[in-house]
């Protein structure tokens, strides 16, 4: 969702330190002639597991694929394979456990790579497999080349503001994302993968679906109870996702929460010696601000031959804020930045340190680890939520409120107004999305599932639990996290503690129920 700018951080560690090299071995499909017109072959097959290569990856972890029909209303049309990763049950197995880290965009695999053990305490009674969703990491990556970078100068105001040229902008940079990402572009969004979800549940061998999702994930987690309720095991949703409010509102929620967090950020490293900005929380956020406008006027080279702008700079300073367990190596990489003109740390937080560029398998199958496109996760960020998004606005109204707009998210966020204002207007251009989940995604007839809902989350606002809760009907149980931070179960015991007794034994807390805050004022 535009509340977020991309994936939820790894619990309890940074997954900053640089692209994980996975090499996903697995079986395809059976036999099966292309002209069969069900889903019977999909629903056939059983992931076949094997050790994950890669120096840095942990030797537990074992990778696998599962494949998919590109287009649901045609399985014999083509085919996606997704990638699959897991650390198998320690203890007596009641099957698995499926997580998403969120997004829409990032890679589940290579975020259980990295933070894996966070969730060792669920392999007492779980598989813990997580997968990179169609159009993410090595399943078939999306990608907007260069049109990003295009539809932010077009939409900052300056030279480029008359409206007419902006949208002839946006309809430019629609046209590149789809000559850059394939056929699986049109064939994106949370219902598709939500149909993914219960293939994959099919081929891991579980009669239900359990589920961890967090932030974005909650939106999947949503979608997938009220597609298939029978299927719904043990839920657990984390960070809840809105599922009524337009893009243009979830935007300027966002803006307004990353702000507060900026803000909360800088007055912690205001308190020590070593913060790059000084010792005056005040004086800090001006600091940032003239630091981002600088860099737009006078982008700086990068290792990777590319310039890195003030908007490159608040889409990796958004990324950081997710979780106070980041914000250490965030103060060092923006003093990096600012005493030796260092990209390099903050280039991190915004891409995960994947490489360019991106060469696609004509078949659907995994594509190299090296080969992920450097903007996959705000491309598919973008294309999800679009996907997901039935308004589209027509060019005149765009046109009368584009000042408008624009004004509106400045006074939000003078550091993220504008990168949440592109991320809106880069839906212009493309097909109208589904009205499902804000039509059909409500009063679900399934077991009961735990929502998690964090007071000082600057992505997912806590009302958004609430709402969600009450949209879902009766099965809604709602923990209510007095803490801060997007999401809750890395950051505090006592909701980790309550998601896994849910999980594993099924006891679930009184709805309304609360855990205490883990940090001090």
């Amino acid at each position: 969702m535009l509340a977020k700018l991309s994936t939820r951080p790894p619990v309890g560690r940074c997954a900053v330190t640089g692209a994980v090299a996975l090499v996903l071995l697995g079986a395809g499909l059976p036999a099966a002639g292309d002209a069969r017109s069900d889903l019977t072959r999909f629903y056939r097959q059983k992931v076949r597991w094997s050790a994950c290569e890669g120096a840095d990856v942990p030797r537990e972890l074992q990778c696998g694929k599962v494949t998919v029909p590109l287009d649901y209303s045609r399985p014999g049309a083509g085919t996606l394979d997704l990638a699959l990763a897991r650390y198998r049950a320690t203890g007596t197995s009641r099957g698995s456990v499926l997580l998403n880290f969120g997004g829409p965009g990032g890679s589940g695999v290579s975020e259980l790579a990295l933070a894996g053990e966070e969730f060792m305490g669920l392999t007492e009674g779980y598989d813990v497999v997580a997968f990179d969703p169609r159009g993410v990491g090595r399943s078939s990556p999306v990608s907007c080349g260069d049109a990003s970078d295009d539809a932010l100068e077009a939409t900052g105001g300056g030279a480029s503001s008359d409206p007419q040229a902006v949208l002839g902008t946006l309809r430019e940079a629609a046209a590149e994302c789809a000559a850059h990402s394939g056929p699986v572009l049109r064939h994106i969004g949370t219902v598709n993968a939500s149909r993914d979800l219960d293939v994959m549940r099919q081929a891991l061998g579980d009669k239900k679906l359990n589920y961890l999702g967090f932030s974005y994930g909650t939106r999947l987690g949503a979608v997938y109870a009220a597609q298939f309720p029978d299927k719904v095991g043990r839920f657990v949703l984390d960070g809840v996702d809105t599922l009524t409010e337009p893009l243009a509102e979830q935007a300027l929620v966002g803006a307004q929460g990353q702000q507060t967090a900026l803000e909360n950020f800088l007055t912690w490293c205001t308190k020590t010696i070593t913060c790059p900005f000084g010792q005056d929380p005040r004086a800090a956020r001006e600091q940032v601000v003239r630091l981002v406008r600088s860099l737009d006027a006078e982008p700086v080279p990068t290792d990777f031959g590319n310039e890195f702008s003030g908007q490159d700079l608040a889409g990796a300073i958004g990324q950081g804020l997710y979780s106070r367990e980041l914000w250490p190596l965030l103060e060092r990489a923006l003093a990096q930045l600012l005493e030796d003109g260092d990209t390099r740390g903050v280039e991190a937080f915004g891409t995960g340190g994947v490489t360019l560029p991106v060469r696609r398998k004509a078949d659907g199958g995994l594509v190299d680890e090296q080969d992920v496109p450097l903007d996959n996760l705000p491309a598919a960020l973008m294309a999800v939520n679009c996907a997901d998004d039935p308004d589209r606005p027509a060019a005149g109204q765009v046109e009368r409120d584009l000042a408008r707009l624009r004004a509106r998210y400045e006074k939000a966020s003078p550091v993220f107004g504008r990168y949440r204002l592109t991320q809106i207007l880069m839906c212009y251009g493309r097909p109208k999305g589904t009205d499902f989940i804000r039509e059909k995604v409500k009063d679900v007839d399934t077991p009961r599932m735990l929502l998690v809902g964090t007071r000082g989350d600057p992505a997912t606002p806590y009302r958004w639990t609430v709402e969600t809760a009450e949209r879902l009907g009766s099965s809604a149980v709602v923990l209510d996290n007095r803490g801060e931070g997007h999401t809750g179960y890395g950051s505090s015991a006592c909701v980790q503690r309550k998601v896994e007794d849910f999980l594993l034994y099924g006891s679930l807390p009184r709805s309304g129920s609360s855990c205490g805050s883990e940090h001090d004022a």
